[in-house]
């Protein structure tokens, strides 16, 4: 005996600890995990890192290079050279081939070379760094994306745990009656039909609450990976309470779409200057010491040749053929398209952002307005369930009173979760997710 006491304390022990440690998660603290956990999010965040390295290694372009090089070459046959007879004191008319070189020649280069000007450099530079506040912008837009999602899956929980709660209070109040009227049969107050059909409303309300656990784990699945929680975890949400506009924050709209093509033209603008700065010159500054070891083995001949210079090197593209002048023509129209689709858009966001904020309002006034149905629902199943029970009125009357209340929490639940939704569309279309 005394051991079954110790199981089963053991056992409430273990309940407890288990749920001291499940954490009860607010929208907040749901969005917080998400923002550092989730993957879409955390490969947004290794974008703008690589960026950054991107314009780390292209500034390291700017510093001076130095290569080594070195070559051996075995000359076959000495190639030679044909000269003057007379360059030597010979008779005039009278060539001579005269050999150059050894062998054997060994030679090592190194090169030192330095850009004064590039103007291709300068433009790479400055669109890496706009690049940088572009792909910070997609950033943004993919933590306001994801942060959508956890709302949206958030609140659906919500909608559904409510509803549940529904369900849950109707199968309970639907066995009572059943109880009762099972009592009643067994007497032989009323036929077996009557009963049937309280049993009908009970398989039906077992059949919704079998399909709102399953949509349940689903959305709680969806939420733990969002969120970055183990699958193996148990999410516990704290409640919602359903009122209108919670989770709207008065802020400065941050239109990140319109940043974004922003960016796109800022691009466009620094090529077009890429493509002018391409007729300059480019200038380089370099310097070259070589050493040649010359061999010829059967003279026991070897001797090494130094050499060194330093020189400054110009290249001008004069003519290409008018490609650069398309380049140019195609870099118009591009930023032509671009000022077009940033008016397009502008005008966009600004209907939706209008739109949704009717919305809001909209739908606060249909969550009020399914309240009130509620309450009045429920006054009609409470006095429907009174005459009931004093035989005033048949089951037909209190199952249509049961079905009225059940339709009218539904349509609670879906006033609230569509509240919701608008809120949270007018506030992604604001960039304001928070």
């Amino acid at each position: 005996m005394r051991k079954s006491f110790k199981i089963v304390g053991l056992f409430l022990v273990l309940f407890h600890l288990n749920t001291s440690r499940a954490q009860v998660l607010d929208l907040s603290t749901c969005i917080q995990m998400a923002d550092t956990a989730n993957l879409q999010i955390r490969n947004a965040n290794l974008d703008v890192l690589m960026n950054e390295r991107q314009r780390e290694a292209y500034l390291s372009s700017r510093m001076p290079q130095l290569n080594f090089n070195a070559d051996y070459k075995y000359n076959a046959v000495i190639p030679g050279q044909i000269i003057p007879a007379s360059a030597f004191g010979g008779p005039v008319g009278v060539f001579n081939t005269v050999k150059f070189g050894v062998p054997f020649v060994l030679s090592n280069n190194l090169q030192l070379t330095q850009i004064l000007f590039n103007s291709q450099v300068n433009y790479g530079l400055a669109a890496l760094k706009i690049n940088t506040e572009l792909v910070g912008t997609q950033r943004e837009i993919a933590i306001q994306e994801v942060r959508y999602q956890v709302s949206n899956t958030y609140f659906l929980l919500q909608g559904v745990n409510q509803q549940l709660s529904f369900i849950e209070s109707n199968i309970v109040h639907t066995r009572a009656i059943l109880k009762n009227m099972q009592a009643s049969l067994a007497q032989g107050v009323i036929i077996p039909t009557e009963v049937d059909k309280i049993k009908i409303n009970e398989l039906s309300l077992m059949n919704s609450k079998s399909n709102l656990l399953a949509t349940k784990d689903q959305l709680e699945n969806l939420l733990k990976i969002l969120i970055g929680m183990p699958s193996s975890q148990q999410v516990i949400l704290s409640e919602d309470v359903m009122v209108q506009k919670t989770i709207l924050k008065e802020a400065a709209p941050n239109l990140l779409q319109l940043n974004l093509v922003e960016s796109q033209r800022k691009l466009n603008e620094e090529e077009g200057k890429g493509i002018r700065m391409s007729y300059l010159p480019n200038l380089n500054f370099y310097g070259i010491y070589n050493y040649n070891i010359n061999l010829k083995p059967e003279d026991d001949f070897r001797t090494g040749i130094p050499g060194a210079f330093l020189g400054l090197r110009l290249d001008w593209n004069l003519f290409s053929g008018m490609e650069r002048v398309n380049k140019a023509k195609l870099n118009q129209l591009n930023l032509e398209k671009i000022d077009n689709q940033y008016e397009l858009l502008n005008q966009q966001l600004n209907y939706t952002i209008t739109t949704n904020k009717r919305q809001i309002t909209v739908k606060a006034e249909s969550l009020d307005v399914s309240k009130e149905q509620l309450r009045l629902a429920e006054n009609v199943h409470a006095n429907a369930n009174l005459k009931f029970k004093e035989g005033l009125i048949s089951s037909n009357d209190l199952i249509m009173a049961e079905t009225g209340l059940e339709q009218a929490q539904s349509n609670v639940v879906s006033a609230y979760i569509q509240l919701r939704q608008a809120e949270l569309e007018y506030l992604k279309s604001i960039g304001n997710i928070k």
